[in-house]
């Protein structure tokens, strides 16, 4: 906590000394959307360059003064909520004043923009994101305020915790980490039991983009327990940018890399191959939008697709087909199809990439 108290105190005495010198005050941010300083290493996904452009938010230009403006009035509601060692959700901060934040994601880019400036991750600086991901499984842990949580035995899904970096005491036998995109699939294999019938497993969902939290909770789990990650996500080019982010990273939140991705994730299903692998019915998948085929040429650009020729190859049958499939295509093979026969079989013989 002393280094981010001090990482703002020095912010506030360059304005300072800026207004001793009669100067207009400027506060430097990395340009953390840009592609160009953006680079990719296989060990670690996206992430930003040493020496990458930086842009100006100033107080004397009517453009940024008033983001400038916002940007102190979050450092000091930064700074008090470190020293009195209390945190705060994004919401929380909106919600303080609304009418001056105007909106909400205005709160949650500054945010990131001051996490990234002053090279601290976003909890150190006691700003929490508000959890919507679930974990179910063979796993148990304690909260940071002692609550013991066993997903183990619970017939519905946790909650991710909201201060990931706060639990302790891992425990688990899974055997592997399944990541579900979609909630109604996930929940559909809670009903049927999957994590205790095929082998004992860990499953969570982000529910379609993941937050913070439930990155940082995979990552954990994987740092914890060094066990396969596996990714099911519908067999489109959202379905695959949701994985990149798992597995690489986005471009936004690249300077937190280290503490988000998990490099070793496989691509379990559902494979654009394995629709024709198991005859599924023309009429049962779903054309591309003008929108689908933009996103998976931009994919196909990306610098990590080059390095995993399977993904490729999946890729280019998508973009051939220009056909796409939710997982729920399988029930029309079986209604119990995903978790009896699809992901056993994928399991047992080694079908992901």
């Amino acid at each position: 906590s002393s280094e981010v108290l001090e990482a703002i105190e020095n912010v506030v005495q360059g304005v300072f000394q800026s207004l001793g010198q009669k100067k207009a005050p400027v506060l430097t941010v990395a340009n953390r959307t840009d592609w160009r300083n953006i680079e990719f290493k296989d060990s670690v996904g996206l992430q930003m360059i040493p020496g990458c452009t930086s842009k100006q938010i100033r107080s004397d230009c009517p453009q940024s003064a008033r983001k400038f403006a916002l940007m102190l009035k979050i450092l000091s509601m930064i700074y008090k909520m470190v020293q009195s060692n209390t945190y705060a959700t994004k919401r929380d901060i909106y919600y303080s004043d609304t009418q001056l934040f105007g909106s909400q994601s205005a709160v949650d880019q500054i945010i990131n923009d001051i996490s990234c400036m002053l090279k601290i991750p976003r909890r150190s600086l006691h700003v929490l994101s508000t959890t919507k991901g679930f974990v179910a499984g063979n796993l148990s842990y304690t909260e940071e305020d002692g609550t013991k949580v066993n997903c183990t035995c619970s017939a519905t899904a946790v909650t991710v915790p909201s201060n990931v970096q706060g639990i302790k005491n891992l425990t688990s036998h899974a055997k592997f980490i399944l990541i579900v995109e979609k909630d109604a699939t996930f929940q559909r294999l809670l009903d049927d039991d999957f994590f205790n019938k095929v082998s004992p497993c860990i499953m969570i969902t982000g529910r379609g983009v993941p937050d913070l939290n439930t990155r940082l909770l995979v990552r954990k789990l994987w740092d914890s327990f060094q066990i396969p990650v596996f990714a099911l996500m519908d067999a489109d080019p959202h379905g695959v940018e949701i994985m990149c982010v798992y597995k690489y990273g986005s471009v936004s939140m690249s300077f937190e890399a280290h503490h988000l991705t998990v490099p070793s994730l496989k691509w379990l299903g559902l494979l654009p191959s394995d629709l024709g692998r198991l005859n599924i019915c023309k009429d049962a998948l779903i054309p591309f939008t003008k929108q689908d085929e933009n996103k998976l040429s931009s994919i196909q650009k990306r610098p990590y697709i080059a390095c995993q020729p399977l993904w490729k190859k999946e890729l280019e049958i998508m973009a051939a087909s220009k056909l796409k499939a939710e997982i729920q295509v399988l029930t029309s093979l079986s209604s119990d199809f995903l978790s009896r026969v699809y992901l056993p079989n994928k399991l047992q013989f080694g079908g992901w990439i």
